[in-house]
């Protein structure tokens, strides 16, 4: 058993510190990305023949890479100070505390190790793709594959309540593979603006951080994860801001390695607290091992917050919302929605009279009005879930609205680009495919 009041004097040191060696080694490995990026001439490029997007700027799009490092750099590292005695001293000193759960951290090593791999797969799948542009099945066969060993070799799965109604196992498997595989894809769609796919994973990052230490018995591990992605897309978005216009994109390299992690992290938390909640030191149901508590009861309550469950949902919206209008869109249209162009979001507002920097910065501040209700969904009364719902739905709503009656027309929105269809990519290849850069 571990000392809870240990969690409040060290664990929040140590996140602190991988939050801001993410961010030092996402700023520093994305601009030797960009280095190599010019050196290699792995630039934006024109597409597949036929693809509609604008014309291609000479930016690296290897920016993945700075990501990629920021979050694996520092959770590496954790990994090895649990298992070199040498370094253990120096944590120490650094984080009062922190030795006590390097055994719990040892226990997960197995774990951790296959969602490292799975990040690199995919990392190595996106840089594939962006030099040279891979067919629909193919990459989504990756994506689903990658869903599925991360769930399956951690045992985090959606719904486990559920099971007895199915008779197993087998219904949560399948939509926890399908929801990984789901956010993935929807990081991957929204990627087509200047900072919009690293500022949308950061809040809603940031928001599911918040949420995983606001409970009663704190997620660390999951915390721990969510603030290496937080600092890499921190250290990223310096060079890819809108201000000034980025000099380099993430490329599938990264919006893809974005999107598994977000997908991996909102099915790892614990959101429900019931009064028969795990006792710290255990290892869960769906828990890569006796990292700690990963989940809590209130005290005084009774019973399961189901409201919890749709955290997830909340804080993703936008990005949801994004993915879902522009695939409803496409099969208006009598098209496949896996055939990239310029009809998302952001290519809708800017339609609508904002200009990219604007259109970026709304769909900014929507994840950030989603994400921050999101963070109180657990601990909310029924009563207040529903006004938290309600926020959620209304800034949808009155995007929606937006959408169809602002000046530009009430077709705007659904109008398809000129320009013959491009080539098909699995709910993606939008970071190269229709990045309006």
């Amino acid at each position: 058993m571990v000392c809870p009041g240990l969690y409040s004097a060290a664990m929040p040191t140590a996140v602190g510190a991988i939050l801001a060696l993410a961010f030092a080694l996402g700023l520093v490995g994305t601009l030797a990305a960009r280095a190599l990026g010019r050196r290699l001439g792995a630039l934006d490029g024109p597409g597949v023949p036929g693809q509609v997007k604008p014309a291609a700027r000479r930016v690296p799009n290897t920016g993945g890479m700075g990501i990629v490092l920021g979050v694996v750099g520092p959770l590496g590292l954790a990994l090895l100070a649990a298992h070199v005695p040498a370094w253990q001293g120096p944590l120490e000193r650094l984080a009062p505390g922190v030795g006590e759960h390097l055994g719990g951290l040892r226990g997960i090593a197995g774990g951790a190790a296959v969602v490292l791999a799975c990040v690199l797969a995919l990392h190595a799948l996106g840089v594939v793709d962006d030099r040279r542009p891979l067919g629909a099945m193919p990459k989504l066969a990756v994506i689903l594959a990658a869903s599925g060993v991360i769930s399956a070799a951690t045992g985090t799965r959606l719904l486990e309540l559920l099971d007895p109604l199915a008779g197993g196992s087998w219904a949560s498997w399948a939509l926890t593979v399908l929801w990984i595989a789901a956010v993935t894809n929807a990081m991957n769609f929204i990627d087509n603006m200047d900072g919009l796919a690293a500022g949308v994973g950061a809040i809603a990052g940031a928001c599911l951080l918040g949420a995983a230490l606001s409970g009663p018995e704190p997620q660390w591990f999951v915390a721990a994860v969510l603030a290496a992605l937080v600092g890499a897309c921190g250290g990223f978005l310096v060079f890819n801001g809108p201000w000034p216009r980025a000099s380099v994109f993430m490329g599938d390299g990264g919006s893809l390695v974005v999107g598994l992690l977000l997908g991996f992290l909102t099915v790892r938390s614990t959101y429900v607290l019931s009064s028969a909640a795990a006792i710290d030191g255990l290892v869960l149901p769906g828990a890569l091992g006796p990292i700690g508590s990963e989940a809590g009861a209130r005290p005084g309550r009774a019973g399961v917050v189901w409201h919890g469950v749709l955290v997830p949902v909340v804080v993703l919206a936008v990005p949801l919302y994004d993915m879902a209008s522009v695939c409803l869109i496409r099969i208006w249209q009598g098209r496949s929605p896996f055939v990239g162009d310029m009809q998302h979001l952001s290519h809708r507002l800017e339609r609508r009279g904002l200009s990219k920097r604007m259109a970026v910065v709304v769909i900014w501040g929507l994840t950030a009005i989603t994400g921050l209700g999101g963070v109180l969904l657990p601990g909310a009364e029924p009563a207040r879930a529903w006004v938290i719902g309600a926020q959620a739905f209304l800034a949808l709503a009155v995007l929606a609205a937006f959408e169809r009656f602002a000046t530009g027309g009430p077709a705007a929105a659904a109008q398809a680009p000129p320009g013959p269809a491009q080539a098909s990519q699995p709910g993606g290849g939008h970071a190269r495919a229709q990045t309006d850069r």
